[in-house]
């Protein structure tokens, strides 16, 4: 039988508790105290870039994420152009367009201790292919996030379809699933259906925790930004059940409960379409684009002590020196896009983030005529404990 305490007892120990130091509060999140280029890996997809004479070599992507697998550093990239650079640094125009240049919506480059090498599709003719290839001449697929699962690659792709004429006229129609044997990149399994019901393009981050493989989704905002949505899967095989993060921090069978991730105090979060959230010690970082502003430049960060949130205010860490008329390149079209972090090539531990971005121009002539703009660059940025 269950006895009441004594209320002379209670306040003896109500009195003992005033006394006990408080405790402290938690520490804050990491703080940034340099980004720098990270001139090496820039260079070193420079090099590889500029120097292929094959129809099947790289010579520029986007997306940029990469998985590192039994076989080398595995770079995933969606629209890729393949072929040669010329001496005067221009391509010729692809396949289709009067020219020379083979044009695919997804590969890879392998990345072995003895050099890289790009990974495509091959059509019925033996030509270049992409890996996954849309059944449809209007449709597509771009790459998301990648993990190793086993001895096997597992990538999302999202598939599109063209709406339009302008270069950002198209749609997303769904995910997909497929897989890789490190033996056999070029030819993946049949992509299985991932859910779709809800209009969240999953896969922008794969992040494996302890039993789960958290994805993260995003949505598209009236404003051109995105919101974020949080599922996990037991493991890391994702053809397993999904489950998904609801607005009361719980988890659901019903892809429609998976609430969008918020900032501080419950304020919307908006995000690139693509995006990271990988773990530094206790906080999770938050790696995006500026969303407030169309096209930006700026490299934000923001931070969160659960996988899904709430994140802290993003803040921006850096500004793409290649972008906009007074960048690099001088030209008003160049911009930079799509930030992620690449934890396996980070040496020290939770005191640093590894992060590429996407450089492209909104006039396709231009990466025509200066191949290098439509290449990823990479940024160190060192962290140290909060003060």
């Amino acid at each position: 039988m269950k006895m009441p305490v004594p209320v002379a007892v209670l306040a003896v120990l109500a009195a003992l508790c005033a006394f006990l130091p408080p405790q402290p509060a938690p520490a804050g999140p990491p703080r940034v105290t340099d980004v720098r280029p990270l001139r090496a890996l820039d260079e070193a997809f420079g090099r590889y870039a500029d120097h292929g004479r094959s129809p099947r070599h790289w010579t520029g992507g986007d997306s940029t994420y990469s998985v590192p697998t039994p076989a080398g550093e595995l770079w995933v990239f969606s629209d890729t152009f393949l072929g040669t650079v010329r001496p005067d640094g221009s391509r010729s125009p692809v396949i289709g367009e009067g020219g020379t240049t083979p044009f695919v919506h997804n590969s890879f480059v392998l990345w072995k201790a003895s050099g890289p090498r790009t990974v495509t599709g091959r059509d019925a003719s033996g030509r270049p292919a992409p890996l996954v290839a849309g059944t449809d001449p209007g449709q597509w697929y771009w790459a998301r996030a990648a993990l190793r699962d086993g001895n096997d690659v597992s990538v999302v792709y999202a598939r599109y379809a063209r709406t339009g004429s302008g270069p950002l006229d198209l749609a997303w129609r769904g995910n997909v699933l497929a897989r890789f044997r490190t033996t056999a990149l070029s030819r993946p399994a049949s992509p299985t259906p991932l859910p779709s019901s809800s209009g969240v393009s999953w896969g922008a981050w794969l992040e494996r925790r302890g039993a789960y493989t958290y994805v993260y989704g995003t949505e598209p905002a009236a404003s051109g930004a995105h919101h974020l949505r949080l599922a996990r899967v037991e493991g890391s095989d994702l053809r397993r059940p999904w489950r998904y993060r609801t607005a009361r921090g719980g988890w659901s069978a019903r892809e429609a409960d998976a609430a969008r991730l918020t900032g501080p105090g419950g304020a919307a979060l908006l995000t690139s379409n693509e995006l990271s959230v990988v773990r530094h010690g206790d906080w999770y970082a938050l790696v995006t684009q500026r969303a407030d502003q169309p096209f930006s430049a700026e490299t934000q960060l923001a931070w969160a002590r659960d996988p899904g949130g709430p994140f802290t205010r993003p803040r921006t860490v850096h500004t793409a020196p290649e972008a906009g008329p007074h960048g690099t390149y001088r030209d008003a079209d160049v911009i930079a896009y799509n930030p992620h972090e690449h934890p396996e090539l980070e040496r020290r531990g939770h005191r640093e983030l590894v992060v590429s971005y996407n450089v492209n121009s909104l006039e396709p002539r231009d990466v025509i005529r200066r191949a290098a703009i439509y290449r990823p660059r990479f940024l160190r940025i060192t962290l140290a404990p909060a003060t």
